[in-house]
């Protein structure tokens, strides 16, 4: 049985979860540090004070364990959301501060987000599981902002739009080729489309 296959058919006991969460913190630590080339699975396992052996059972390379990483992050980001939900007047604004928050939360740890991004630039199939649950993460994160209980077809394809948006200005910005005012300009732009789709079926 496979590390994608194993939570969903038993969910982890609590002295697991307990593990898996210590790698975590390993890897975003390590990353924090020296981004994607400083995460090397011995490294990770040391830090984590599990056997090497135990870390590939978790997560079978350092992409899986990176994607594993930014899910745990946007699951903490998310929850600080929660607790200070936006406070724009319309949809859009409370999506757009939203996302500049959970930009701003990246930026303050550049090479843990530098990691995070690469290594879902280089997810191949294998970890789709852990690439979908970013995702889903990511659209849980926009339509919370938003209020949008029953979202319609079209608010669901522009939430798509603006978390693709979000990745690519995140992309832009690690490379140096967008500012973080430019970054705003262009989650706000994309932001509208929320507006923009909203019909009788808004909540």
């Amino acid at each position: 049985m496979t590390a994608d296959a194993r939570p969903a058919a038993t969910p982890l006991t609590e002295r697991q979860e307990a593990r898996r969460r210590r790698i975590l913190h390993a890897s975003a630590l390590l990353a924090g540090r020296g981004g994607f080339e400083a995460v090397q699975m011995r490294e990770v396992a040391e830090a984590a004070e599990v056997a090497l052996g135990t870390l590939y059972r978790y997560f079978p390379s350092k992409i899986h364990l990176l994607v594993a990483t930014m899910q745990d992050q946007l699951q903490h980001l998310h929850a600080t959301l929660r607790k200070r939900p936006p406070a724009g007047d319309d949809a859009s604004q409370r999506a757009a501060e939203t996302l500049m928050r959970a930009f701003r939360a990246l930026q303050r740890r550049p090479h843990l987000a530098d990691a995070m991004v690469r290594a879902l630039t280089f997810a191949d199939r294998s970890v789709s599981p852990e690439v979908d649950a970013v995702s889903r993460l990511t659209t849980a994160i926009i339509l919370d902002a938003t209020g949008l209980e029953h979202p319609t077809p079209e608010q669901l394809s522009a939430v798509r739009v603006i978390e693709h948006t979000w990745h690519s200005a995140l992309i832009s910005w690690l490379s140096g080729r967008a500012s973080i005012a430019q970054v705003g300009i262009d989650i706000e732009t994309a932001c509208r489309l929320i507006d923009l789709t909203a019909g009788p079926e808004r909540a």
